[in-house]
């Protein structure tokens, strides 16, 4: 299990993100017309998975904000923004900051992608959100790239993502 922490207080994550050079897992996921996404929807694409406890929290919307900004000049690239937030709070979000060139999914149903990708916070006042986690996938659902983000309120190392692509 990765360690992480809050505030520097460890926590405890669910499990293990999915190893480099392995299958990125299946998931299902709600958008903002509440309509079911899957990973087999972005075939062919490059995907970067930057998922977060919350859009509601300064670090998570800086990280939507920067990956929105990189994401216009990536080739072949769909970057997906991952939470537990309601799917009606990541449409607020994006549309009132005028970010379009990400796509923002919600796990909030089941929570099923955050215990599949073993990204789910387990314990502290955030149990049940996700880690704050970055995942680069090939065009062939391949894992390229995976960030345990070490601190939740510390921002991702976008650099490192983006240069696998």
């Amino acid at each position: 299990m990765a360690a992480v922490t809050l505030g520097g207080n460890p926590i405890k994550i669910s499990g293990e993100l999915p190893k480099v050079g392995s299958k990125a897992p299946d998931f299902k996921l709600v958008n903002k017309d509440l309509g079911v996404v899957s990973l087999s929807d972005f075939a062919g694409k490059k995907l970067v998975l930057n998922i977060f406890p919350s859009i509601d929290t300064a670090t998570c919307a800086t990280s939507v904000r920067s990956f929105n900004a990189k994401a216009s000049s990536l080739e072949n690239t769909t970057v997906l923004c991952i939470s537990r937030d309601l799917p009606f709070a990541q449409k607020r979000f994006c549309g009132a900051e005028g970010l379009d060139n990400v796509i923002c999914l919600s796990d909030f149903r089941d929570g099923s992608f955050g215990k599949t990708y073993g990204l789910e916070i387990a314990d502290s006042a955030l149990a049940g959100l996700h880690s704050r986690v970055v995942i680069v996938l090939d065009e062939n659902g391949t894992v390229l790239h995976t960030e345990q983000v070490s601190e939740i309120a510390n921002e991702p190392d976008y650099e490192s993502a983006l240069a696998v692509l």
